[in-house]
């Protein structure tokens, strides 16, 4: 089953070494994951200052800058994994860097069936 998981913290807390450490540490838990078979992707994400959000109602399309929602954490970055079950996934969650200082959020992902056609 593929998880996603989803890493939230208050993007201000870092600083520019915690940042790079937590770069680092990262990048051996994805070494530690394709050994195990279990990676799919991972990736930190741009601070929220360059997100850009859009929004259709009513036909009408609004984009404004920054995150939709204003909250005290940012998600900050993501793991895909291939795990056997929640158990395992949870065990992966505990490994990423930020769970020290932020949350990560396990959400399975619904596969959806792909044509093919662009």
């Amino acid at each position: 089953m593929k998880y996603m998981l989803l890493i939230y913290l208050n993007e201000l807390d870092l600083s520019e070494d915690e940042r790079q450490d937590c770069y680092q540490k990262s990048s051996q838990l994805v070494d530690q994951l394709k050994a195990d078979g279990k990676y799919l992707a991972a990736s930190p994400l741009q601070p929220t200052a360059l997100a850009t959000s859009v929004r259709v109602r009513e036909g009408k399309q609004f984009i404004t800058d920054g995150p939709f929602a204003e909250t005290h954490e940012q998600l900050g970055g993501y793991y895909l994994v291939d795990s056997n079950n929640l158990d395992d996934a949870i065990n992966i969650a505990k490994q990423i860097p930020m769970a020290k200082k932020g949350t990560v959020e396990i959400r399975p992902v619904i596969e959806l069936e792909v044509s093919g056609k662009i």
